[in-house]
């Protein structure tokens, strides 16, 4: 995932920084044989800080594909849409947020509104993120227009695919 490629390349510098700075005390007499511990540490406590903030994207991400399942979930009623949705290009807004426009066309003969999960992945495929939007009361035989957008920030290559729509 592009974030994660990111916090992956930030503690792979800390590690060589560290590496090197072990390297450099391990040639002064006062801490000869001492070269690999250093690293040996230095490595070790990247690996760690990396881990966690991997954890902490995952658990981000975990929390908003429930939130995401929920409000489906809570759609009484829904017929499947995902035919009638199409989503433009994603783009960054102001503060690093992936913003998309969802186009839902109502195919019933009467307003209906749609539900619509917008599943925002890397280049890869790789779920970044995940979100909800709601489409209310869009007229029979018409076309409504959202925006969806992260709910957090998202670097790199973003693209943006319909994970479910309803239409209810």
């Amino acid at each position: 995932m592009a974030v994660r490629k990111t916090w992956t390349r930030g503690t792979a510098g800390a590690v060589l920084a560290l590496v090197v700075a072990g390297a450099a005390a391990g040639c002064s007499d006062n801490n000869s044989g001492n070269t690999s511990g250093v690293a040996s540490k230095a490595a070790s406590a990247a690996s760690s800080a990396a881990a966690s903030l991997a954890s902490k994207a995952g658990e981000s991400l975990a929390s908003a594909s429930a939130e995401a399942r929920n409000k489906l979930d809570s759609v009484k009623n829904g017929v499947k849409a995902k035919d009638d949705v199409t989503l433009g290009a994603p783009t960054p807004d102001s503060s690093g947020k992936a913003t998309v426009k969802v186009t839902a066309k109502n195919t019933a003969d009467s307003a209906k509104s749609f539900a619509v999960q917008v599943n925002f992945t890397d280049k890869s495929g790789n779920l970044l993120d995940v979100t909800v939007v709601t489409l209310k009361d869009v007229g029979a035989g018409a076309s409504g227009e959202a925006t969806a957008t992260s709910n957090r920030n998202l670097t790199g290559e973003v693209h943006a695919v319909v994970g479910s729509a309803l239409r209810y």
